[in-house]
């Protein structure tokens, strides 16, 4: 009986560990676009006079690839420049929008920012390391030695880090993808890590 019980109990166990990333991963993700979803809804409901569930999602997804192909264009792109202009000037608004655009400029922009994954030695002592990304080389308009590196640290199971000026000898750069080392510290160090760099 209990030798039924415990084999029970391991094949509940590995039908767990193939089901719950799955259902908490498609959970995370119906949440978000529901949310999205919901900003619009009202609205939509109000003009038709009837619910379509997704419309809203459809048409926030429709009205953002607008935006991006009219930044795009000749036309519209010295207009939206301008407006980046004026409101970066804005006293306190400059702060959190410029914060803002950065960081989503450094997943998705142009000039990717997480791109180099790197060792840092932080107790040379214990020879204790920890992973991260270089983040800025050049430290010279903030009157920071040109030895020193900027590199940010990211947190396990969270989508928040830590930035660390470090001197240059301390960092050793990876070879492998900074997606894979992302989610590698992400995962705190569950996954596992091909050996080569992918592009």
């Amino acid at each position: 009986m209990k030798k039924t019980f415990n084999r029970f109990l391991v094949y509940f166990l590995q039908g767990l560990l193939f089901i719950a990333p799955l259902a908490i991963t498609g959970y995370a993700i119906w949440w978000i676009l529901v949310q999205i979803d919901n900003l619009l809804t009202p609205w939509i409901t109000q003009l038709l006079g009837f619910r379509i569930p997704g419309l809203g999602l459809i048409l926030m997804i429709c009205f953002i690839t607008l935006i991006g192909i009219l930044g795009s264009s000749i036309l519209f792109k010295p207009l939206l420049n301008h407006l980046d202009r004026l409101v970066s000037r804005a006293p306190v608004v400059k702060v959190l929008y410029s914060s803002i655009k950065d960081f989503m400029s450094a997943f998705v922009g142009k000039d990717k920012k997480f791109t180099e994954p790197v060792l840092v030695l932080i107790n040379e002592e214990l020879q204790m390391e920890k992973l991260g990304f270089i983040t800025q080389k050049d430290l010279s308009s903030l009157g920071i030695d040109q030895q020193k590196v900027a590199v940010y640290l990211p947190h396990s199971y969270n989508f928040s880090g830590n930035l660390f000026i470090v001197p240059a000898k301390n960092v050793k750069p990876l070879d492998a993808s900074p997606m894979e080392v992302m989610k590698f510290i992400v995962s705190a160090g569950v996954t596992s890590v091909p050996g080569k760099k992918s592009e």
